[in-house]
C-alpha cells in the first residue's frame, strides 16, 4: 500500500483525540476531521485540521461527506475515535440506554467504514483504526457497563469483517484496546486511584502513528492491548 498523506479523524476534539491529532500532524498528515459539534469543529480547524460539521449517526450525512473528500487518492486511512460511555448492569440497561451507546459507539464508526472501504479499495489499500475496549473482551469488566460493552463488541465485529473483506487487498483494521486513559475527566470521576498506572493519551496517539507508518502498515487483523498497568 501506498505512503498515507491523509487521514480521517473522529473524537479529534476530545482528550485522546486532541493528542492524536497532534501527533497525526506532526508526522506530517492532513487530517480530515468530521464532527457533530460545530464548537468542536471551529477548535479542530483552529488546530490545522479540515475540520466539517457532521452528524455521524446520520448514515446519508456520512454519505455526503465521503464524496466530498478529496479525490486524489492520498486519503488511506481512517482513524475512527469518536464515541462515549455509560455505566449499568444488563438489569439497569434500557433500549434508550443500549440505542443510544450503539449511535454514538458504533454507528459512529459503521456509517464511515460502509462508506470509506469501497474507496480504499477502488484505490489499492487503506487502513482503518478503531477503538475497542477491554469490557467487551472481557465479561466480568463489563459487568456494570453493559451497554457500552455490547455497542463496543459490535466495534471488534466490525474490525473482523473489515479484514475479512479486505484480506488479499491490502485494506486492514486495527483495534486499539486501552484500559483507563489518563484524562482529567477520568481523574475527576476516579480522584482515589493512581493515574500512574492508567494508559496516557500521547502514548495511544504514537501507537495509531506507528499503525499508519510504513512498518505498521504489515501488521493484519491486530488487537492492541493498551493498559498500561490498570
Amino acid at each position: 500500500m501506498s505512503p498515507t498523506h491523509s487521514v480521517v479523524l473522529t473524537g479529534g476534539a476530545g482528550a485522546l483525540g486532541a493528542s492524536v491529532h497532534r501527533r497525526l500532524r506532526a508526522a506530517g498528515l492532513t487530517v480530515y476531521a468530521p464532527s457533530s459539534s460545530q464548537r468542536s469543529v471551529v477548535e479542530l480547524a483552529q488546530a490545522g485540521a479540515c475540520a466539517t460539521q457532521v452528524d455521524l449517526t446520520d448514515e446519508t450525512a456520512v454519505k455526503q461527506y465521503v464524496s466530498s473528500l478529496p479525490a486524489n487518492g492520498e486519503l488511506r486511512a481512517a482513524v475512527l475515535l469518536a464515541g462515549g460511555f455509560a455505566m449499568g448492569s444488563l438489569t439497569d440497561t434500557s433500549s434508550a440506554d443500549l440505542r443510544k451507546m450503539l449511535a454514538i459507539n458504533f454507528e459512529t464508526a459503521f456509517h464511515l467504514v460502509r462508506e470509506l472501504l469501497p474507496l480504499f479499495e477502488r484505490r489499492g489499500g487503506g487502513q482503518f483504526v478503531l477503538v475497542g475496549a477491554r469490557p467487551a473482551l472481557n465479561a466480568d469488566a463489563g459487568a456494570h457497563m453493559a451497554a457500552y460493552a455490547l455497542s463496543k463488541g459490535l466495534v471488534h465485529q466490525l474490525a473482523e469483517l473489515v479484514n475479512a473483506h479486505g484480506r488479499g487487498k491490502s485494506i486492514d483494521a486495527t483495534v486499539i484496546v486501552p484500559s483507563v486513559i489518563d484524562t482529567p475527566a477520568n481523574r475527576a470521576a476516579m480522584p482515589d486511584a493512581d493515574p500512574r498506572k492508567w494508559v496516557s493519551p500521547d502514548s495511544i496517539a504514537d501507537t495509531i502513528a506507528f499503525v499508519l507508518s510504513e512498518a505498521g502498515q504489515q501488521m493484519r487483523g491486530s488487537v492492541l492491548k493498551l493498559y498500561g498497568e490498570s
